[in-house]
């Protein structure tokens, strides 16, 4: 699955390649630098393993491979970053069989990416996740119906969903409704919601409670409304946020997906650039499973 998924990234890789003008004179092209990048996500080895021709297949030793401090510069650099957002755009465009472009519902969620508690980096700070406290960092998605996010943030471990969420809103242009958990139950993000057109669908965390004496956005009412009052409209509608479950337990339960960070993924830059090159792999994946042209 490997190989097959790296040559599905390598075709794509080529193809924007080709759309982008080539700058300057260098020896290494930005489609080769991802290439080998993806070369060493989708087998979870560092950089500088895919930098050896020893770990490379015969059909590929046509490839000039790049020094890893090469591969270190250059993945920084402002064109390589744009070219993984072009192939990121591509697969946005190829949505699952039977499902509209434009939802009427969107979903929300967030997962830890966790790192060991004696880690270095200064960045990765302490927050809640699964079963307690933990370091690292969260990623934060909006997914509609493409085979990749509509939108991914990354942020702190200790990054409050809420805000999160917010900074999503803000970014996407999603219409109708989006779907979250009880830890979106916030009046603020109501609001921001309210205003950015789309109407913010959560359970309280205590449905059938009182509401107190604060006031409360109009926005967090029509949800309470919608999930509590007899009609099941809004129940039935929230059940369409339970493929995000899936879609982080499917990322995750393949070879090349995306796994706890390894111990060479640290900084928020470097962790970035693997939760997309994953993303992308898993979006892959999918187009693979359900013969889509990505």
């Amino acid at each position: 699955m490997e190989d097959e998924l790296f040559a599905q990234v390598y075709a794509l890789l080529a193809e924007e390649g080709k759309k982008r003008p080539r700058r300057g004179r260098k020896q290494y092209r930005d489609v080769l630098i991802l290439a080998v990048y993806f070369w060493a996500v989708v087998h979870d080895r560092p950089t500088s393993w895919a930098c050896q021709r020893k770990h490379w297949p015969a059909r590929w030793h046509w490839l000039s491979l790049p020094s890893q401090p090469t591969m270190s510069r250059r993945l920084r650099s402002l064109a390589v970053v744009q070219l993984l957002m072009a192939v990121m755009e591509r697969l946005r465009q190829v949505h699952l069989p039977g499902t509209p472009a434009d939802p009427l519902a969107h979903r929300l969620d967030s997962r830890p990416l966790v790192v060991g508690g004696f880690s270095k980096d200064r960045e990765a700070r302490r927050g809640y996740a699964t079963g307690g406290t933990a370091r690292g960092y969260k990623s934060f998605e909006l997914c509609g119906t493409a085979v990749v996010p509509d939108q991914l943030l990354l942020g702190a471990l200790k990054l409050a969903d809420a805000l999160g969420a917010a900074e999503l809103l803000q970014r996407s242009v999603c219409h109708g409704y989006v779907l979250a958990d009880a830890t979106h139950d916030i009046n603020d993000l109501h609001a921001l919601a309210r205003s950015q057109g789309v109407q913010l669908l959560t359970p309280r965390k205590v449905p059938g409670s009182g509401l107190g004496h604060c006031r409360h956005d109009p926005g967090r009412l029509r949800s309470i409304a919608l999930l509590e009052d007899p009609s099941d409209f809004g129940r039935e509608l929230f059940r369409l946020r339970e493929p995000i479950e899936r879609h982080f337990g499917n990322c995750s339960s393949f070879g090349g997906g995306l796994q706890p960070l390894p111990s060479w993924v640290r900084t928020p830059q470097r962790v970035v650039r693997w939760v997309w090159a994953k993303v992308i792999l898993n979006g892959l994946r999918i187009c693979i499973n359900k013969a889509l042209a990505a």
